[in-house]
């Protein structure tokens, strides 16, 4: 079986994917736990190099994961090369974890106590579609630098640049075995990291339905699960914010990446005393973001990652929808969707649902106190943005809105040198951040009896 991976700006074929089935994962995972064994005895130095030559190879390979990603998922090749970097800086930041994954002497009576931070064994990372490099990464960096092996599962739609960062694993030196990119369904090689008992933790980024789902047959095994899912993030304006400037940067905030980002502000919250001044100055916003051809330099954001994911995002815009404006995108083949601005009800389903795709809501709301139960009104808790220039009001709204990462002033979601992940539906767990490494670990506790 294999997948014809589809050039999302043209339409045309990219090339053919063969998907493993379940024999071939089971043969996967068996030759990660052989490498792993041998993975954890590595001194931790030597285990930081590895990591290093890895970023290496990432760094010397720049432009062709980039043009692969956009080939593969339509981004924008300025956003692709960031991508691509960041897939380095994140392998350098944990190249200094295995050094730093310090246990503890602890005082008791009779002895000494200490504690280790032993691997958990195999790694199962399975990725979504919409970051196919970066969220990799956020997983298999920190699992390799505390002494595991990773299986990594990418999105059907969007493997070449995760199959491609298997190849320079091994060619920077990595063992076999010890990190394994296995394309195939998520019925097939997913449900079986799900199932398997040698794969001891599970990195699951996608949708919070299949999510649950995944949480659920972990239990089966006490399997341990890190789970970032669904969002539908708040962007709040207040009325003593800079309008100009909240303005022109929320189109940024949701139509970023067409839209396709967990941690898309699309619900933008707006108080209803500049309302109306703000929504002048964000139409003009919207119509100046460039939606084209994703190898264009200049282009900003573009097509939706396929046809089929282009007609989920239409049909929560029917004919009585109402819709404010609209932004431009090309006609013709590909799966182009102009930026739109809705103005719904609050209780709509394009106001609670999250549509993953180039669409925000503006809810308007009348103090602080309706703001802050407006933008908690979902199951959801992933990000969200507060603009205010009152100091006080920014931190009694950051810390009342049941989010995971918040920014003041900006549209901040993602550093990998901070943690990151979600409340409520959106998630369990963290990723990224100095702790990251220890999250792939099992603490063990030692007593040393003196008398």
């Amino acid at each position: 079986m294999s997948y014809t991976v589809i050039n999302p700006a043209t339409g045309e074929a990219v090339t053919e994917v063969a998907h493993l089935d379940v024999p071939e994962t089971d043969a996967a995972i068996a030759a990660a736990v052989r490498a792993q064994r041998d993975w954890a005895k590595v001194a931790p130095a030597d285990r930081a190099k590895a990591l290093r030559r890895f970023a290496d190879a990432v760094d010397a390979d720049l432009e062709r994961l980039a043009q692969l990603e956009t080939a593969n998922s339509g981004h924008p090749i300025g956003q692709s090369r960031w991508e691509a970097g960041h897939v380095r800086d994140v392998l350098e930041y944990y190249s200094a974890a295995p050094e730093r994954l310090i246990g503890k002497q602890i005082p008791v009576a009779g002895g000494m106590d200490v504690t280790f931070h032993e691997p958990i064994g195999v790694v199962g990372v399975i990725t979504p579609w919409n970051f196919p490099m970066t969220i990799a990464a956020w997983g298999f960096a920190p699992a390799l630098a505390a002494g595991n092996a990773v299986v990594l599962k990418p999105a059907e739609w969007t493997p070449l640049t995760s199959l491609r960062l298997g190849e320079l694993a091994l060619e920077s030196g990595l063992p076999e075995g010890l990190f394994q990119v296995l394309a195939g369904r998520g019925s097939v090689v997913g449900e079986r990291f799900v199932t398997h008992p040698d794969v001891r933790k599970l990195v699951f980024t996608g949708s919070t339905a299949v999510g649950k789902r995944i949480m659920a047959g972990a239990a089966e095994q006490v399997k341990r699960v890190t789970l970032e899912l669904g969002g539908k993030s708040a962007n709040i304006v207040f009325e003593d914010a800079d309008i100009d400037r909240a303005a022109a940067t929320a189109p940024y905030s949701v139509f970023d990446n067409a839209g396709q980002d967990c941690c898309a502000r699309s619900r933008l919250l707006v108080q209803r005393s500049v309302y109306d001044r703000f929504m002048e100055r964000f139409e003009t916003a919207v119509q100046g973001v460039k939606v084209g051809d994703p190898t264009d330099e200049s282009t900003e954001v573009g097509p939706l990652v396929t046809q089929a994911h282009k007609e989920s995002v239409a049909a929560f815009l029917d004919e009585d929808a109402p819709v404010a404006f609209r932004g431009s995108c090309p006609d013709g083949p590909g799966s182009w969707f102009a930026p739109t601005v809705v103005t719904p009800e609050r209780g709509s389903r394009v106001a609670t649902e999250e549509i993953f795709g180039p669409v925000v809501a503006v809810l308007p709301f009348d103090d602080e106190a309706d703001a802050i139960q407006l933008a908690n009104a979902t199951e959801f808790g992933l990000s969200g943005s507060i603009w205010t220039q009152d100091l006080a009001r920014g931190i009694r709204t950051a810390r009342a809105v049941e989010g995971g990462n918040l920014s003041v002033n900006s549209h901040s979601s993602v550093r990998y040198s901070t943690p990151f992940g979600g409340f409520k539906q959106s998630g369990l767990g963290r990723e990224l951040g100095p702790d990251a490494a220890e999250h792939f670990t099992e603490t063990k506790n030692v007593f040393f009896a003196t008398e």
